[in-house]
């Protein structure tokens, strides 16, 4: 299982979004997603963070919190668990990302960009501010089989 740390960077009522466009053998290609990355070697989820969001977006975050974890599973490729971040605090100036398009989005608009249908569930669990969470999203290639929050199979939806 990979460790990987994803955050949600927030500006107001906008989130800095990431458009996957920039590689071609991508599990994310074309969806919109936070910013992040995998762990290296003995690099704490706080440290993956700092450095993934300096090398994506060149913002140095100087308000963060880890708000949940995310077991990813999917039977198309390895399964990881993603140590979930909203950051609202930072310094510096975007810059080009090589892994895709930056763009601050409005909340009010969010859930109608190509996402996977999990990432609608704890978008929604961080913008009503839940306490700390553990959520588990089973796929098959890009269709959620089912979702686990706390132990406890959800059915839960967002309405678009």
């Amino acid at each position: 299982m990979l460790h990987t740390t994803l955050c949600y960077i927030t500006r107001g009522d906008d989130v800095l979004m990431l458009h996957r466009v920039k590689k071609e053998q991508d599990i994310n290609k074309d969806k919109w997603i936070g910013i992040g990355g995998k762990f290296e070697e003995n690099e704490s989820p706080d440290e993956c963070l700092l450095r993934e969001a300096r090398e994506e977006t060149g913002l140095t975050l100087t308000e963060y919190k880890c708000r949940g974890i995310v077991t990813f599973l999917n039977d198309v490729c390895e399964g990881e668990y993603m140590y979930l971040f909203t950051a609202s605090g930072f310094e510096g100036q975007l810059k080009d990302c090589d892994e895709g398009d930056l763009q601050w989005v409005s909340r009010e608009f969010l859930y109608s960009l190509p996402m996977w249908e999990g990432d609608k569930i704890f978008l929604d669990l961080l913008w009503t501010d839940e306490p700390f969470f553990l959520l588990t999203l089973r796929y098959s290639g890009d269709k959620l089989l089912s979702a686990t929050l706390n132990g406890k199979t959800t059915t839960y939806r967002i309405e678009n």
